[in-house]
């Protein structure tokens, strides 16, 4: 899929642009283009890698003229950036908007005016049934992508949807460790919240896969186990030893008691692949009387981190071990 292919992953100084590009570094792939605003990250991430097969690329995507200068003889694409922290994205709606929404746009029309084969686009569980800005803007760059897909003759356009990954920047799991070995305050939002427990080399999969096997305008959902906030924190607590306190803050803005991947509307036509959820795009047209004539009724149940496997305790401490920030953190506890 990626022999002597030019990849290009916007945001790709990220979590997953960072993961993405370390597996795809020692494959036959020919070029792998990190397109990001940071050029700090990049000098960083530049003298880690050490290769010449990553060129780095200056630019956002708010600038259709940077966009289209990275996407000059690209062959696939990884949409992944945006802007992702729900309390910013909450005070500043129209921030996520010109990145989430129009950048996404601008991404999709360079990669259709020049051949792309392939974009898959990096969406979140907050799309789903959304009630906060973040999920609302990333609700409307799916349906920028779908729309797009419809008229990309030569470019096969799909989404990926997953929750929190562990250990990501920006997520629960690096706070709780920092609190943990400081001997501070856990703080749990509420202890009843439950999230999916997914990790950066399972994102990658997913996105490898999508890539693979999606057809134009899927979305494409990995199954994963969830686990209780409260649970994790006691797991942290007791994988390093630590005696903080657990403490309850309570919700911040805009944020969901768990995480819904799937809406009742998807899960009813997605098709079990096994370890993922295929959605495929309503390819209806506007011709409306369809929409009466053709209707289904919707029975099913959606797909959250509320009725998916919840982890106990020692499966969350399993789990936790397979992340280096917390390896390293018990390693450091036990010298």
């Amino acid at each position: 899929m990626f022999t002597g292919k030019t990849l290009l992953v916007t945001g790709g100084t990220g979590s997953f642009g960072s993961t993405v590009t370390k597996h795809l570094i020692e494959s036959d792939i020919k070029e792998i283009r990190v397109f990001s605003r940071d050029e700090k990250k990049q000098d960083d991430m530049r003298r880690l890698l050490g290769s010449d097969k990553v060129r780095f690329y200056i630019g956002d995507t708010r600038s259709r003229e940077s966009v289209d200068n990275a996407m000059k003889g690209v062959d696939l694409v990884f949409h992944a950036a945006a802007l992702k922290q729900v309390p910013s994205c909450e005070f500043f709606p129209m921030e996520a908007v010109k990145t989430n929404v129009m950048g996404t746009e601008n991404v999709l029309i360079s990669a259709i005016d020049h051949n792309a084969s392939n974009v898959v686009v990096l969406s979140t569980d907050k799309a789903a049934y959304p009630i906060n800005a973040m999920g609302i803007s990333k609700a409307m760059m799916e349906k920028v992508a779908i729309a797009a897909s419809r008229n990309a003759n030569n470019t096969t356009i799909c989404c990926t949807r997953y929750g929190n990954v562990m250990a990501s920047r920006g997520s629960v799991i690096p706070l709780f460790v920092e609190q943990a070995l400081k001997g501070s305050p856990m703080t749990v939002t509420n202890p009843k919240m439950t999230r999916f427990m997914m990790t950066l080399d399972d994102s990658v999969e997913l996105v490898l896969y999508a890539m693979k096997n999606g057809q134009p305008g899927d979305i494409y959902v990995q199954k994963a186990p969830s686990c209780y906030l409260s649970d994790l924190a006691e797991a942290i607590k007791s994988l390093l030893n630590a005696d903080s306190e657990i403490k309850i803050i309570g919700t911040r803005h805009g944020e969901k008691l768990y995480e819904t991947l799937l809406t009742r509307e998807e899960f009813a036509k997605a098709e079990d692949l096994g370890n993922y959820y295929r959605v495929p795009a309503d390819n209806r047209d506007l011709n409306y009387n369809l929409f009466f004539a053709e209707g289904k009724q919707v029975d099913e149940q959606e797909y959250n981190s509320h009725n998916t496997e919840i982890l106990g305790f020692e499966g969350i401490k399993e789990l936790l071990m397979k992340l280096p920030v917390i390896r390293d953190a018990v390693g450091d506890r036990r010298q």
